[in-house]
């Protein structure tokens, strides 16, 4: 269950670092908490559909060691994804 374009260009624009970034850890974040939101809703609504359960499992993993890199690198850019993205 992929994002839309527009989805993706939305997020990324309130986490970007400068005006060409798609890749930092900081939109990543964003991105990925985007994708476990809408998984989750699909889930709700197909309780046995493991695996894509499966998939938000690995989402949820991958967010987490990327907030504790940014955590690790810059605490100050780390609180900030944080609150923005609502964790």
């Amino acid at each position: 269950m992929a994002l839309k374009k527009q989805t993706k260009e939305k997020v990324a624009a309130n986490f970007k670092l400068h005006k060409e970034d798609t890749g930092s850890a900081d939109v990543q974040v964003a991105l990925l908490t985007e994708e476990i939101q809408q998984l989750l809703k699909h889930l709700k609504k197909n309780p046995k559909d493991n695996h894509s359960r499966r998939g938000l499992l690995k989402m949820i993993v991958k967010r987490k060691k990327l907030l504790k890199y940014l955590e690790r690198e810059n605490k100050t850019r780390h609180k900030k994804v944080v609150e923005g993205i609502g964790l």
